[in-house]
């Protein structure tokens, strides 16, 4: 599923982890927080908007991301929370 989308310039998975570079540089080994925790993450939002995708997500993604604001969608959220970070 996540091959049938094309790459721009946000999606919902960019911008759940806009603050990647902060949560990377929290890890003892970021590499392995990464690998483990946040690439997977990023597919499965990646995925559950292949299955939600519609114009005016597509909208409401970019008009969001102009904002600053996040989805408030539920498969938009990460089930990654703060207790993730520094490990």
């Amino acid at each position: 599923m996540l091959l049938s989308i094309k790459p721009g310039l946000t999606g919902a998975a960019s911008m759940r982890f806009s603050n990647e570079e902060e949560l990377l540089a929290n890890q003892v080994d970021p590499i392995r927080f990464n690998d483990q925790i946040l690439y997977p993450e990023k597919v499965r939002i990646n995925n559950e908007y292949v299955k939600n995708q519609n114009f005016f997500l597509d909208l409401k993604i970019i008009s969001y991301t102009i904002l600053g604001k996040r989805l408030k969608e539920e498969w938009a959220q990460s089930g990654l929370n703060e207790g993730e970070k520094g490990r």
